[in-house]
């Protein structure tokens, strides 16, 4: 276990937090049912959910696309290291519960910038005895530090996986390529990357009217095509594994995404719509809810 963030003055941590204005790792964590968001933060979820009622489906698919695709790695591709950028608040299932379930030995480094999952961030730190876990207090923006930091936990000698899961739409076009291309070069061969992004490609209408929403509250929020998504992967010298970018719940389904526990019918009906995200069962999505592609790529 390890984390030199964590060690950060509680009172300069307090002071980074602006609860005034939603953050994208927050507004996410309203999706996924967390509680470790401000109102402003349930503000800008909620007016996304009366943009696109199905909107959650996104958010909820999205996660456990990054459940398939580290699975894949850990048991398939005998995968033991993890690099996971724009890591979001802590939730279930994290990556280095996903992996270490199937090799106890694997190591994972996460990445945020937000002082509120820094805040929580010990929760990512509880890896098994025979792993390691680390967390890096850094933005997307600045991938040479974030591989210096890395380097204390990961072995850039053997693969890493590199998870941009649900990130890169919050990075305009002039910098996202060129970050994508300076931390793959960094891998060895072996290495793979799990990415996945928002797009207008399949229902337009509906992620149309959740990006007005959000860059309305000063978010960057880009929409990319599939082709631009696959140039990700094919200008850093990656080959897409099948079936290569798809809509994320096509990526290799298992039929498995886990079902929350429903209340009783009488507290259901006394909660918003955004409170009753957390106990919906997204098992039942068609094609018209999806507006995230996600693939997986591997270097030689």
């Amino acid at each position: 276990m390890s984390g030199d963030a964590l060690s950060q003055d509680p009172a300069e941590l307090r002071r980074r937090i602006d609860s005034s204005k939603a953050h994208p790792a927050r507004v996410y964590d309203v999706f996924l049912g967390g509680k470790d968001h401000y109102p402003a933060d349930l503000d800008a979820a909620a007016a996304g959910l009366a943009a696109n009622p199905r909107g959650y489906l996104d958010v909820r698919h999205n996660r456990d696309f990054l459940r398939r695709a580290v699975t894949a790695l850990a048991r398939e591709d005998g995968i033991r290291q993890f690099l996971d950028l724009g890591t979001g608040l802590p939730t279930a299932e994290n990556v280095h519960q996903i992996a270490q379930r199937i090799a106890p030995e694997s190591r994972v480094v996460y990445v945020d910038n937000d002082p509120v999952v820094l805040a929580h961030a010990r929760a990512l730190l509880t890896s098994g005895p025979e792993g390691r876990t680390d967390y890096i207090d850094a933005a997307l923006k600045s991938p040479a530090r974030i591989l210096e930091q890395a380097a204390r936990t990961l072995d850039f000698d053997r693969p890493v996986a590199l998870c941009l899961v649900a990130v890169l739409h919050f990075v305009e076009d002039a910098e996202a390529s060129p970050i994508v291309r300076e931390l793959v070069d960094a891998l060895p061969a072996g290495s793979r990357l799990v990415l996945s992004h928002l797009t207008e490609d399949l229902n337009p209408e509906n992620i149309r009217a959740v990006r007005r929403t959000y860059t309305e509250r000063g978010f960057t929020f880009v929409l990319r095509s599939r082709d631009d998504v696959e140039r990700f992967f094919t200008e850093s010298g990656l080959e897409l594994a099948e079936p290569g970018v798809v809509p994320v719940h096509h990526w290799r389904p298992d039929h498995a995404a886990p079902v929350p526990e429903q209340p009783e019918e009488s507290y259901l009906a006394g909660l918003d719509d955004i409170e009753k995200v957390r106990y919906e069962d997204i098992n039942d999505v068609t094609d018209a809810d999806i507006n995230v592609y996600g693939g997986l790529g591997a270097k030689g």
